[in-house]
């Protein structure tokens, strides 16, 4: 087997530092395995959907939609909100329009986290989409169970890039 050079992007806007924090335990999970290429996207949810500045980000992008070169791409999301009701699934259903349009492959985390997405007993968010945090008022600040379940989204990227690029070097 031919080692592979590969890299991994942790794009994201935060407004609160939120979505950092979350962003933080993706690169950790993330960099846990080796040889990784893919990106994960973060954002604060605002109405229902991406703020208007990420998604002016990926407005800016249209250079590389126009030649295809994330085609093929493998891409996460994560984000934060207000509160729950606050559009979890519209946000993440408009986000993967973005990389469908880019050709790019996204990986929902589904519920690769166990036990964790089941959790009742605290205050906690997340979802088959991807890592997420209440942010409240901006005082409330992630959870270890909103982090741990970032860091298992990266780590979970990471394992699944890893083995479709190597599958592909044979």
């Amino acid at each position: 087997m031919l080692a592979i050079e590969t890299e991994s992007y942790v794009l994201y806007y935060s407004m609160y530092g939120h979505v950092e924090k979350l962003a933080q335990e993706i690169k950790k999970g993330a960099a846990s395995v080796e040889g990784v290429d893919g990106f994960v996207f973060g954002f604060p949810r605002r109405f229902g959907i991406m703020p208007a500045q990420f998604k002016a980000f990926l407005d800016s992008t249209e250079g590389l939609w126009r030649t295809q070169q994330l085609a093929g791409k493998h891409a996460e999301i994560f984000y934060s909100t207000g509160s729950q009701g606050g559009g979890q699934e519209t946000t993440a259903l408009t986000a993967i329009t973005q990389l469908v349009h880019h050709g790019m492959i996204f990986v929902p985390i589904g519920y690769t986290f166990g036990a964790g997405i089941f959790e009742m007993e605290n205050v906690k968010s997340g979802s088959p989409y991807g890592a997420e945090t209440y942010a409240g008022d901006g005082s409330r600040q992630p959870s270890q169970l909103e982090l741990d379940q970032a860091f298992n989204q990266g780590k979970y990227l990471a394992s699944i890039t890893k083995k479709l690029k190597n599958e592909q070097a044979l």
